[in-house]
Order: C-alpha cells, then sequence, then structure tokens
C-alpha cells in the first residue's frame, strides 16, 4: 500500500551528489577556463575528411604531440626520439633534463590550451614527457638537416634516406603539430651555436624551420625576405602565414562566389594562359584576354600539404584565402584536358605523370569545403572571365583561331582557299559581261 502524497523516488534534491541535477552542477564548476585564442592544433572536422583518403591527417611513421601519441603503428619510432632527445641534453651541460621539464610544467596549462580536445589529455608527467621528447626530436631533426656537421655515424634517420622522406610529410599534418612557442623556449634555453660554409652564429627557428620545409612546400623567397608579423602557432601555420603575408587585401578583388568557367571553356572563349613569375600564389590576373597563374608542382605530398592547410583554415581562420585558392584551382580543372592546358601553358609542373591523376586530385581537395559566398577572395577575377566568355565575339574569333589559324599549314590552306574563291567569282563576272 503506497500511502497518498508519498514516493520511492530521491527527491530532487540539489546538493545530493547522486541525483542527475547535482551531478551537472559539479560538472558546470569543473568546467577549464579556456581561451578559444589559444587553442590552435584541431581534429579534423568528419565533413573534410575523404573515405579514400584519411591518410592525408593520420601520420604513417612518426607522432608529435599528444593526439596520436597511443598509436600502435608508430611506436617503432619511440627510440629514435629518444635518442635525439638525448643528444639535444648532450649540447648544453648548463641545463638538465628536470630544467626542461620544469619548463614545460610552467607552461602546462598554455600548452593543453592549443589542442582542440585538451579534455581528452591530464595535466601531469605523462603529458610534460609527450611534449619534451617530441620537441626535442624537432628541434634535434631541424638542426641536423640544417647542419651536415651534427650528424653522425649512428643517425640512422639522415643515413636512411627513406626515413626521413617518410617523417617530412608526418610533420605537416594539423592533428601532429607542437606549438611554436615550446620549441623556441627549449631552443632557446639549449644555447645551440651552429657554424657552416654559409652562415656563422645560431640560426632561429623560423629559419630552421624554412630550411627544413622549403622544397616539399614548395617555398620560393629567400631566407633574407622571411618576414613573421607574428610568432606562428605551428608549422601549419607557418607554411600559411608565408603564402598569405604577401598576398593583395585589396577588397575591390573580393565579391560573390559566380559560377567559374573552366580552362577548357576559357580557352573556347580565346583566354591565352601564361604562367605569372610572382612566387605570390594568389597573384592571378587577366588583363587583355590573358590570364597569368603562378607555376603550381604537383608532386606526391602537394595534396596532402593542401588538405592540412585548409582543414587549418575551417578549423581556426576567418580569412579563408588557400581555401578559395584552391576552390578555384577546382572550378578550373574539371577534365584531364584541362591539366593539359595548363601543363602545355607551363603553368602546373606535374611530377605525377599522369594528368587524369592531377584532375583527379584537385577534384576532391573542396569536398566538404564551404566557401564565403560573399567574400570569395577570387571574386572580381571569376566576374571578369565571365564576363569575357558571355560576349559572342570572343567566341566567334576564338573558334576561327584554333580551328583555322592553329598551324601555319592551316593557315595556308584556308588563303589558299579564299584566293581560289576571289578568282573564281572574278572569272564568272567576266564570263557574264
Amino acid at each position: 500500500m503506497v500511502v497518498e502524497g508519498c514516493s520511492n523516488e530521491a527527491p530532487h534534491d540539489v546538493e545530493n551528489p547522486k541525483t542527475p541535477v547535482a551531478d551537472l552542477k559539479l560538472r558546470l564548476k569543473s568546467l577549464s577556463r579556456r581561451s578559444s585564442d589559444e587553442c590552435c592544433i584541431y581534429k579534423v572536422p568528419e565533413r573534410l575528411r575523404d573515405r579514400n583518403k584519411n591518410n592525408a591527417y593520420t601520420p604513417e611513421v612518426v607522432s608529435i604531440g599528444p593526439i596520436h601519441h597511443n598509436n600502435k603503428e608508430l611506436e617503432a619510432m619511440e627510440e629514435y626520439k629518444q635518442r635525439y632527445l638525448q643528444y639535444f641534453l648532450n649540447r648544453n651541460n648548463e641545463v638538465s633534463l628536470e630544467d626542461y621539464v620544469e619548463k614545460i610544467k610552467a607552461q602546462e596549462d598554455k600548452l593543453l590550451g592549443c589542442y582542440g580536445n585538451a579534455q581528452h589529455f591530464k595535466k601531469g608527467d605523462n603529458f610534460v614527457c609527450i611534449i619534451l621528447v617530441d620537441a626535442a626530436f624537432v628541434i634535434e631533426l631541424l638542426l641536423r638537416y640544417y647542419s651536415e656537421e651534427l650528424r653522425d655515424d649512428n643517425d640512422w634517420i639522415f643515413k636512411k634516406p627513406w626515413m626521413l622522406t617518410n617523417i617530412v610529410p608526418d610533420m605537416l599534418l594539423l592533428e601532429n603539430q607542437l606549438p611554436f612557442f615550446i620549441l623556441e623556449d627549449l631552443f632557446d634555453a639549449s644555447k645551440v651555436r651552429v657554424k657552416n660554409s654559409e652562415t656563422a652564429g645560431r640560426p632561429s627557428m623560423i629559419k630552421l624551420s624554412y630550411r627544413f620545409f622549403k622544397k616539399v612546400a614548395g617555398l620560393h623567397w629567400s631566407e633574407d625576405e622571411l618576414k613573421c608579423t607574428k610568432p606562428p602557432l605551428h608549422f601549419v601555420d607557418f607554411i600559411r602565414t608565408l603564402h598569405v603575408q604577401y598576398l593583395d587585401t585589396d577588397t575591390s578583388r573580393a565579391g560573390e562566389l559566380p559560377c567559374i568557367p573552366s580552362v577548357t571553356k576559357l580557352h573556347r572563349a580565346g583566354v591565352k594562359f601564361r604562367p605569372e613569375s610572382s612566387n605570390d600564389l594568389f597573384a592571378i590576373q587577366f588583363q587583355s584576354g590573358t590570364l597569368k597563374i603562378p607555376k603550381l608542382e604537383i608532386h606526391d605530398d602537394t595534396e596532402l600539404i593542401l588538405r592540412n592547410l585548409i582543414a587549418f583554415e575551417q578549423c581556426h581562420c576567418t580569412d579563408n584565402y588557400l581555401s578559395d585558392y584552391v576552390f578555384l584551382l577546382d572550378k578550373f580543372v574539371n577534365t584531364k584536358w584541362d591539366v593539359d592546358l595548363l601543363v602545355e601553358s607551363e603553368i602546373v609542373v606535374n611530377t605525377l605523370g599522369d594528368n587524369n591523376k592531377v584532375s583527379t586530385m584537385i577534384n576532391h581537395l573542396c569536398k566538404g569545403v564551404a566557401p564565403d559566398q560573399r567574400k570569395f577572395y577570387f571574386g572580381g577575377l571569376a566576374a571578369e572571365l565571365n564576363n569575357h566568355c558571355k560576349k559572342c565575339r570572343n567566341r566567334w574569333m576564338a573558334y576561327l583561331s584554333q580551328r583555322y589559324f592553329n598551324t601555319p599549314w592551316a593557315a595556308l590552306s584556308l588563303f589558299a582557299a579564299v584566293t581560289l574563291l576571289i578568282l573564281t567569282v572574278i572569272q564568272t563576272v567576266f564570263t557574264i559581261i
């Protein structure tokens, strides 16, 4: 018998830790106070992941940072990283392992705040050790790449070239990053001096990073031209910053996102293609019927680099210039024939060998990418190209040029045919007279 007004259920007591309300209250109190400005290293969103291209975001040889640290397939590199830590410690006897540990512990909260999924990592010695081992490995690797004098016969990474070839792309993955400030802090504490035939003195982390990634990331500036108005957040941000800092931010270039014609359609409308001499990827110009595009070299790691730059922009940046650049490429290239025209014009340097592979790669890069419909960086350029293609005169002139004047023999045949027609007409007139 149940007495009226009574119940077997526990009352909604906010102070009782066993109730859902009290549990929610405790969880709200325990939320960490993290600044959105600190967060800069993210897990790539699922919408950007191509089902067949997950390797573009997942390291295959070495883990850097805590996100992929427990990946069993990467355990073989842990011994190499620890050896590099030992080399790093031996560079300066005045700074001990404990000193570096304390230096990292002093910034542990800031380091945790850099990771978008920091709730999965806990403060403590394990996190500190991951950061120390990986940071020392990265610094030592960059130093040894910079100066051959620092290498020795026991260095497997540089004695086996395939290892370095596989490590470099892993260090440009968004999920496989360390905050740049911790690299500079530890490198500063080491007081390393490096001398070689080119320069004397101790290089900066900016200079070491540029030298290390110059070839694979297609960086063409001289080291004297390097300018960073603010410290990079990590290596992916470093590569993006080098490309973006020189672009023309004139708002007249931007505009609404129109339909962008492909290279083949532009060719049929009489547009000529020329390589632009500038190293700035964004220096794409359309003048007097000629579209000038800076050279783009396509190699095995191009897709990986572009995908991670796009992922970083989509997760972190308000201005998605590189995403807009790749989106424009995607609209320019629909088929193999579009790539053929760009290769023939010496705009694209295809080291993959197959132009069909290039078109497929470009068409997959923008899956899940949503450009700003009102602030598309190349909106003005796209409008100019559309206006050119809409004019019938341009299409007819291009048709005549490409059909009858594409070779000297074709032009000569047309001239002979016209001459014969004129002579026939004259003969007919005289016959009538």
